[in-house]
């Protein structure tokens, strides 16, 4: 770890000011992702640097499109190795912050990383979004669904929208040129009670990697027959 000032700079550009404890607390999930990745696939991306970048700067670039600042709800859907979900948590300490994600091995690992880490108010469960998007505990019962996974963005609205509030916002991280993607999800997005705000494009500090955010508030209740069973809003999705 050449240079440890990295993150708390990089932080700073966007936005995102960083106790030393927190810094701390970055470094120790990139010590336990690096371990753990040893063992299991969580990251084509080890360099300390290009973690930073790619992983912890580019989860907490959401600040540039929404105010995480306050206190929130917030899913992390498919979060895989914990982002963008723990780094949001870890730099702003008062989200109530739930990690989804389908393969048990990585909610072990992440449940490791939330207790060494000595995050409260954060946890990590094991399920699918399908299922999980009917139980009355998780639908509509969050202010903000956030999701890096790599899926089209009609298939991933079915998947989210679903677990936001009313008035609440679902929020993907996107990248490349995704024109096309939002057009076509738009009719999705409509009939699963949202409304597609903006997308907002800007570059990564100091890099030349482009990111969008894809901005969508939700305005009416999802309708009750939605998210579909397993597989269905990958091979059907809704147009």
């Amino acid at each position: 770890m050449e240079n440890i000032n990295l993150l708390s700079e990089l932080a700073e550009k966007i936005g995102v000011s960083l106790s030393e404890q927190q810094i701390k607390q970055f470094n120790r999930y990139y010590d336990m992702l690096i371990e753990k990745n040893k063992v299991m696939n969580l990251t084509a991306i080890t360099d300390y640097e290009e973690v930073i970048y790619k992983h912890f700067i580019d989860s907490l670039s959401l600040i540039k499109v929404y105010d995480i600042s306050q206190q929130k709800s917030v899913l992390d859907m498919g979060t895989g190795a914990g982002f963008p979900g723990i780094p949001l948590k870890i730099a702003f300490p008062s989200l109530s912050v739930t990690l989804l994600d389908s393969l048990n091995k990585r909610v072990v690992f992440l449940s490791d990383v939330i207790a060494d880490l000595d995050l409260v108010n954060i946890r990590a469960v094991h399920g699918r979004a399908e299922d999980f998007g009917k139980n009355p505990d998780y639908r509509e019962n969050f202010d903000l669904c956030v999701s890096r996974a790599v899926a089209k963005l009609t298939t991933l609205a079915e998947y989210c929208i679903p677990y936001i509030k009313k008035e609440g916002y679902f929020i993907p991280y996107k990248s490349g040129n995704i024109e096309g993607e939002v057009e076509e999800a738009k009719k999705a997005i409509k009939v699963l009670g949202g409304n597609l705000e903006k997308v907002a494009v800007f570059q990564l500090p100091e890099t030349d990697i482009e990111r969008s955010f894809v901005v969508i508030k939700k305005n009416n209740i999802t309708p009750k027959r939605y998210p579909r069973t397993a597989g269905k809003p990958v091979k059907e999705p809704i147009n």
